[in-house]
């Protein structure tokens, strides 16, 4: 069975799982959600043509019990289930399965409701989610970094007369990130600047798409591009000040989304490229658990 933990906007939780106080019995809505086809018809066709389709929004139906044989326990019970699901406040479902965990966005469209027969032991309750984006996903955000300095400066320290090797850059400009979900999903990039750096960029092998920031960084200037569908992001943090750096967008780029499997991306520069870090977080997405 399952182990469900909800937490609100008001970092308000709650555990429901397979024993007491909060049983759950069935969980209704944890694989593929509906399948929208849109389509078009010529005149004379027969049939339709499909031009596109999208997923609806996913809902999640809890069914439990709260088991105490105390009359007073299982109303505070009750009060806590109202607390946290609350339908004011938007929260997150956590989903344990053991060998799998996930999370994903959610609305309480339904507060909790309680069964107008209660029983010694125990009282019947049922919740309504649902969840505007359909995918769960890692309950972590994976992180690769692509172009970086890594230390190789160890005690105890011997002195040669060829030197000590404090620090080395890694060889390769190309990365292989590895998206193990079931569709595309965002990212977030960040460009470090050591030093000088001029037009940062990054560019995916495979689709010919790229991002670039027609920019001379200075030494410690960060930016960071998120490329997440109605959150795109471009800003700039110049000694802990942020601010918008949409203005700095080469024309022709693309907030790319890295694909199912691999996807092998390749950082560069105009001039500066070994003052570059590169980062980049993704969190793979899924349609069911």
């Amino acid at each position: 069975m399952a182990i469900l933990k909800y937490i609100n906007n008001n970092n308000k939780s709650i555990e429901l799982g397979n024993a007491a106080p909060f049983l759950v019995t069935t969980i209704d809505g944890l694989g593929s959600p509906q399948n929208e086809i849109y389509t078009q018809k010529s005149p004379y066709q027969d049939g339709v043509t499909a031009t596109h389709s999208s997923l609806g929004p996913r809902n999640i139906v809890i069914e439990g019990k709260i088991m105490d044989s105390n009359r007073e326990n299982r109303q505070a019970y009750r009060n806590k289930l109202l607390s946290v699901f609350n339908p004011k406040l938007d929260g997150k479902l956590i989903i344990d399965l053991g060998n799998v965990k996930r999370q994903i966005d959610c609305i309480v469209e339904q507060a909790p409701y309680f069964s107008s027969k209660a029983e010694r032991n125990y009282q019947d309750f049922s919740i309504n989610l649902i969840a505007p984006n359909p995918y769960w996903q890692d309950t972590s955000t994976t992180k690769e970094e692509i172009a970086i300095w890594r230390g190789a400066f160890e005690f105890p320290l011997e002195l040669f007369e060829e030197g000590i090797e404090l620090g080395y850059r890694e060889p390769s400009l190309i990365v292989n990130i590895f998206n193990k979900g079931d569709v595309p999903c965002a990212m977030t990039i960040q460009f470090k600047a050591l030093a000088t750096v001029v037009n940062p960029s990054l560019f995916n092998v495979s689709t010919r798409e790229y991002f670039k920031i027609n920019k001379t960084m200075n030494a410690g200037e960060i930016i960071t591009i998120t490329t997440h569908f109605g959150n795109k992001r471009v800003e700039l943090n110049q000694n802990g000040v942020i601010s918008n750096a949409f203005n700095w967008i080469d024309l022709n780029s693309t907030f790319m989304q890295l694909e199912p499997g691999d996807n092998l991306l390749r950082y560069d520069a105009d001039d500066g490229i070994d003052n570059l870090e590169v980062s980049i977080w993704h969190t793979p997405q899924y349609l069911g658990v």
